[in-house]
């Protein structure tokens, strides 16, 4: 079996990908699913090299999202509702390989349009910019929007899930390419440069020189926007890919009447199970009418070019989701 091994702390970019690997075992609740795509995360990257939250003991194999089906030879735990060939998504330690051993109450079913590539970058970014929009910051129908790094994958989802709830988005990237990614597949109203100073002044005017009622950040640029933010509005603590965690203006806070609110999708599992299902409820029956369309940077990786992609995310050459194809999809993969 392929797949890509950590036995020692390194790069990725200095990790072979392993040819002659045993296949995994399900453990209790859990069933073997063949990968076909897996979605590539930065996380992962820090994971190699010792520095993420959750660090498997060695040896482990890298990965955590993937879309494929249940193996022909994997137990079906008691309560499980999928049969062996199903094709399924979700999450599980080690989705860089052919074949991964994952607990079933991580998987859920690929929605019947959509194929593995696009399933495979489903499970975390997806629910995690819909309950930030929708459960966090309340966002309504024509209400202004300002999403950064909207070309990237959970600016991306942003952005369309934003105006499928009917409000207005302004996106913000770095480049000429990626401001057009936002328009063209996200369908953003509008993008601008923020790696040029005085981007807010241009969030103002498009605004009429109210502000935005809703900031999405996955960056780390809550302080910067807090410029353009409209009176009431609610700015949503995303993430820290800029690198630096902020240190906010209270008192701006309070002068502007604003809400600063987190999201940590990962944390329902444990106190809000209900809302859990809510979310995934919504967002199936947005995707599977059309609304929503994940999108996948269309630059195909092979499991045998992980360290390339893995670099090309490290160094933000990729935009949407970025996957690797472990897999070819056959003649029955949307059956």
């Amino acid at each position: 079996m392929r797949a890509f091994t950590i036995k020692e702390y390194a790069h990725p970019s200095k990790i072979q990908l392993s040819t002659n690997e045993t296949e995994p075992v399900a453990a209790e609740g859990q069933v073997l699913v063949d990968v076909y795509s897996a979605g590539l995360n930065y996380f992962d990257i820090l994971q190699a090299q010792g520095k993420y939250q959750n660090q498997p003991p060695f040896p482990f194999v890298l990965g955590a999202e993937l879309a494929g089906r249940i193996s022909q030879d994997s137990p079906i735990p008691a309560g499980c509702p999928y049969k062996r060939g199903d094709r399924v998504f979700g999450a599980g330690q080690g989705s860089y390989a052919d074949k991964v051993a994952c607990s079933w109450q991580q998987l859920l079913p690929v929605p019947r349009n959509l194929s593995f590539r696009q399933a495979s970058g489903l499970f975390v970014t997806w629910p995690t910019s819909y309950e930030a929009l929708t459960g966090r910051a309340q966002l309504k129908a024509g209400e202004w929007c300002l999403v950064h790094a909207g070309a990237g994958g959970v600016g991306l989802c942003a952005i369309q899930i934003a105006k499928a709830l009917g409000a207005k988005v302004i996106a913000t990237a770095s480049t000429p390419e990626k401001l057009e990614i936002c328009t063209k597949y996200g369908k953003a109203d509008h993008a601008i440069d923020y790696s040029k100073g005085g981007w807010q002044q241009q969030v103002l005017k498009i605004t009429g020189g109210k502000g935005v009622d809703v900031i999405y950040d996955p960056v780390g640029l809550i302080k910067d926007s807090l410029k353009c933010i409209a009176w009431k509005g609610r700015a949503l603590v995303v993430g820290f890919a800029g690198g630096q965690i902020e240190k906010l203006p209270l008192n701006l806070v309070l002068l502007k009447n604003i809400s600063i609110v987190g999201i940590h999708w990962g944390a329902y599992a444990k106190f809000d199970k209900g809302r859990q299902k809510e979310v995934w409820a919504d967002l199936f029956a947005l995707l599977e009418s059309s609304r929503l369309q994940p999108v996948v940077y269309n630059e195909r990786f092979t499991l045998e070019q992980i360290s390339e992609a893995l670099g090309a995310l490290e160094k933000r050459k990729t935009w949407g989701k970025a996957v690797l194809t472990v897999r070819e999809e056959d003649a029955q993969a949307r059956l």
